[in-house]
């Protein structure tokens, strides 16, 4: 972690491009050259100058300036206040880098537009087969729930600034970006439509299954139109799949069932790579651990095929490996003999989804791990949807990396959970140790003996711990105050409740739900967010302890008790962290608003954010351009860094 922060700070491709960029200093393109070596944001510099609306000479006329608003051109409308914007726009003279109220619209002023979401790759999974509405009716998520599709960025071909569109930078497609519009004297054409976004290697892709293929048959470019599937009114003609790549909706021609299955390749937006995904993860095993491998043109189909193996074989350490980003539908029972250990996780760079469903009325059908004593159990890199998992025996430890359990066990269209009060992990007597890294998890319970056992080491970081709302409990015990676990967090988001018997340390945390820890005589929690009214052991630089302790510092005769209440009120509501998103599914999931207040955007030890997103660096990355930028800036000019996402 020092290293990647100090590969931040200290960028070696702008050492190595040094001399390159001074010898273009003063240009315009060189800002977008440096937002991406200083820091690793793309960008697209804008100069506002040209969007104003200005009397020209008809002798003389710029084309490519900005212009009055055409009510009929869609595709420009929706363009509006962002990067590809050509509309004309009267004069605004406040400057762009001012930190209180900033404007854009001057002679001297520049945006350099930059992107912070990324586009994640899921690659030819099955589609949802939405039946709720209908049999040809689908959606490109596995879960069942509408996400947007974003573009696959495609290297610029032609000069840096110039000739670049959506489709150079990680943007949600539109429904009118599939449509092909010519544009009259623009500096960027617009995209030639569903050609530029549909097919291998590009934003989305469509297979059928069919009986008289081996393999999966891709939809033709020629049979995709664009529609708006927000009712699902839309009826394509007999050949052709209607899309929705603002909701993630495609549907078929009623009738045109498709029995064999339909597979989907796409897109998805995301702060950064946690809770599973086709993103660079690092695998490991023991030396001597035996692997099997699970997929489709692999030794074993399906994952209990490998289960009933490993269980035949009873190596002492193993691992079963899912090498494609399938949807696996079967009950999942693992118990570990002494001394046993075990790892279900997904190859790199793959996303493979386990749906849990009921198969029997007269018992819940959670995923059940089960072990003796010393053995340990790892889940890497899988999404687990449809219900949770249940943890029992004499387990030694619990690892969970790189994975999602799906908050509220699984998602409506509208990303809200499906069951907000159920747990994502249960824990009966089990583990001794539970870990868990770079993961999206629901809520946990936790059933323990108080007087046989020790409390439970729990160690979470660089996660989301989601309750799905702020008044339900995310880690807690039924039917008793506080879970008999000891918590270590660093670097997470906490929406919900924790109610746990020990706090050993907490770190550069949010906490969006009241935290209540049994024993306060030890522990630590530092540089977190801790919601007003929780009792937890000693607090060091939390907020919005520092803003209260300010309120009362002031002196007495200034202000009466009840005006010292409401600034208190005030300063507490302002440090409450802002997200872009609360629900699971949506691609500002618990990432801090730009209008965030900066006690929590740069209220860690280290000066970066609290929360999940803490290692982004991203309050360094912002520091760091915009010194560059004044170094860099043309003569006369003003710079100010705007968020596309």
């Amino acid at each position: 972690r020092d290293l990647r922060r100090e590969s931040i700070l200290i960028s070696r491709s702008e050492v190595a491009n040094t001399i390159r960029y001074r010898r273009r200093k003063g240009t315009l393109l060189v800002l977008e050259d440096l937002a991406m070596s200083v820091a690793g944001w793309p960008a697209q510099a804008v100069e506002f100058y040209r969007r104003l609306g200005v009397t020209q000479n008809i002798n003389y006329l710029h084309l490519h300036r900005g212009r009055t608003a055409d009510l009929r051109n869609g595709k420009d409308l929706e363009r509006m206040g962002g990067p590809f914007d050509r509309m004309a726009r009267t004069v605004n003279v406040r400057r762009i880098d001012s930190h209180h109220t900033p404007g854009w619209q001057n002679i001297p002023s520049v945006g350099l537009f930059v992107w912070r979401l990324q586009a994640y790759s899921v690659t030819q999974t099955p589609a949802y087969c939405y039946e709720e509405e209908a049999p040809h009716c689908y959606l490109f998520s596995a879960l069942g729930n509408d996400t947007p599709l974003y573009t696959n960025p495609q290297p610029a071909t032609s000069i840096a600034g110039y000739g670049l569109t959506e489709l150079n930078f990680p943007t949600p497609i539109t429904r009118r970006d599939l449509e092909p519009v010519q544009t009259v004297g623009a500096v960027a054409p617009a995209a030639p439509g569903i050609p530029s976004y549909y097919g291998d290697g590009k934003s989305f892709q469509i297979w059928i299954g069919a009986p008289w293929l081996k393999q999966p048959c891709p939809v033709l470019a020629s049979q995709i139109v664009a529609a708006d599937l927000s009712d699902w009114k839309y009826r394509p003609q007999a050949d052709q799949v209607a899309v929705d790549p603002k909701l993630g909706r495609f549907a078929f021609a009623p009738g045109h069932l498709h029995k064999r299955g339909v597979w989907v390749s796409y897109y998805y937006g995301f702060s950064a790579g946690i809770g599973g995904g086709e993103y660079d993860r690092t695998l490991s095993e023991p030396p001597a651990a035996t692997v099997y491998l699970v997929g489709a043109q692999e030794t074993y189909p399906r994952i209990d095929d490998a289960l009933g193996q490993w269980r035949s074989d009873a190596p002492q350490h193993a691992v079963i490996e899912i090498t494609d980003s399938g949807v696996y539908t079967e009950k999942i029972n693992i118990s570990l003999t002494a001394g046993q250990t075990l790892q279900l996780r997904a190859a790199n760079r793959k996303r493979p989804a386990i749906r849990l469903l009921d198969w029997q009325t007269q018992a819940p059908e959670d995923m059940t791990v089960c072990g003796e004593k010393d053995t340990w159990f790892i889940l890497d890199g899988l999404l687990v949807t449809g219900r949770g998992i249940q943890v029992q025996g004499d387990l030694a430890g619990f690892t969970i990396r790189h994975s999602t359990l799906v908050p509220g066990w699984g998602l409506q269209c509208n990303c809200e959970p499906k069951r907000a009060t159920e747990a994502s992990l249960e824990l009966i007597e089990a583990p001794a140790c539970l870990t868990i890294e770079h993961s999206i998890i629901g809520s946990i319970q936790v059933t323990r003996d108080e007087v046989k056992l020790d409390p439970m080491a729990f160690h979470i970081s660089d996660s989301i711990l989601d309750a799905t709302s702020p008044e339900h409990v995310a880690l807690g015990a039924p039917e008793k105050e506080c879970a008999y676990t000891t918590l270590t967090i660093a670097r997470s988001t906490v929406l919900g409740q924790i109610h746990t018997q020990a706090i050993a340390l907490a770190g550069n945390s949010i906490f969006m739900g009241t935290v209540i820890a049994c024993r306060l005589q030890k522990g630590c929690v530092r540089f977190c967010y801790v919601k007003p009214g929780s009792r937890t052991s000693r607090r060091y630089e939390c907020q919005p302890d520092l803003v209260a302790q300010a309120v009362a510092a002031l002196p007495t005769g200034d202000l009466t008790p009840q005006e010292r209440a409401r600034l208190l009120a005030c300063e507490q509501l302002r440090v409450e962290p802002e997200f872009n998103g609360t629900r699971y599914g949506t691609p500002g999931y618990c990432q801090l608003a730009s209008s965030c207040a900066p006690e929590i955007a740069t209220g860690a030890d280290d000066e970066s954010e609290m929360g999940v997103f803490h290692d982004l660096y991203q309050p360094q990355r912002a520091a760091n351009l915009a010194t560059r930028l004044a170094e860099y800036t043309p003569a006369g000019l003003d710079v100010g860094i705007v968020y596309a996402s």
